[in-house]
């Protein structure tokens, strides 16, 4: 009898595991932009909700920030880890990663996000209905809407916010592009989320004062949709000058200009490898999809 459970225990098991690779991949990106925004997110509600008793500006931006490699931890041997479509875009742009699989990566990031959203909402609603006598506010002291998506200061332009965000997603790929790269100095296996949450680390900073460093379209456009929807009203796409999309279209144009920088001035000088190293090299290393596939 035993022999026969732990055959059915098998079947059952057999029967859940995908065997399209692709499916493999939109699931993960879709979990991981997923946890990206309910904890992300959910720093941004913490020090919101409790006004700056159980949080502020320090937790939030490292809060994001590890989130953002908690995230990649969970899918990057999967995916690549990449829950950000201006990434999924670029990888494509430079041949790290064939074009038919992008509409899946980036739809399951926007899915991902606005699930997102909704998990947080739900865990915070309570919070949310007691902190400005039930009245979901996009704008002024008691707005909530920011913990969702970014919003500009009131200073600045369109021009100036969509400078902001081509510049932030430039460094944010060229970096994400240097610590791939076999040939520079990298960082240590199984180290990279790491890194790459303390690069979101320094890019919010240095750069987040504009309009909150968001350098990712599901990130923001998602739970921005998820806010309409939710009470807050369409009125989130029309404050700040129709501010919205800025931060879908500025990420994927900083992530083209940040991966041509890295590719032209860094990569492409880089010594031509011995091709009989490279060739035992690759015999002795499984073929795996981690996150070096994204770079």
């Amino acid at each position: 009898m035993q022999p026969e459970k732990r055959q059915k225990r098998k079947s059952f098991k057999q029967k859940l595991v995908l065997k399209s690779s692709v499916a493999k991949e939109t699931l993960s990106e879709f979990l991981g932009t997923l946890i990206m925004v309910v904890l992300g997110c959910g720093c941004v509600a913490q020090a919101t909700l409790s006004r700056g008793h159980f949080g502020g500006i320090v937790t939030i931006n490292v809060g994001f920030a590890m989130a953002v490699s908690m995230a990649i931890y969970v899918t990057g041997g999967v995916s690549g880890g990449h829950i950000n479509p201006a990434v999924s875009f670029a990888m494509c742009l430079f041949g790290r990663m064939k074009w038919f699989k992008l509409p899946f990566y980036v739809g399951a990031q926007f899915l991902g996000g606005f699930v997102g959203a909704a998990v947080l909402f739900g865990i915070y609603y309570d919070g949310l209905m007691s902190f400005a006598g039930g009245k979901l506010l996009i704008v002024g002291e008691n707005a909530t809407a920011h913990i969702f998506a970014t919003y500009p200061a009131p200073y600045l332009s369109l021009v100036n916010a969509f400078a902001d965000q081509v510049l932030a997603t430039m460094f944010l790929l060229m970096v994400v592009f240097a610590i791939f790269d076999s040939r520079n100095l990298g960082a240590p296996k199984g180290l990279e989320p790491i890194v790459i949450g303390l690069l979101i680390i320094v890019l919010s900073s240095s750069l987040g004062l504009n309009s909150g460093c968001a350098m990712n379209p599901a990130r923001d456009l998602s739970p921005r949709l998820f806010t309409a929807l939710a009470g807050w009203g369409f009125e989130v796409f029309t404050v700040g000058n129709n501010f919205w999309w800025v931060p879908v279209v500025g990420p994927l144009v900083g992530a083209v200009i940040g991966g041509l920088i890295y590719v032209f001035i860094i990569e492409i000088h880089h010594p031509d490898p011995d091709p009989d190293l490279e060739a035992e090299q690759s015999e002795d290393i499984p073929e795996k999809h981690e996150l070096s596939v994204i770079m």
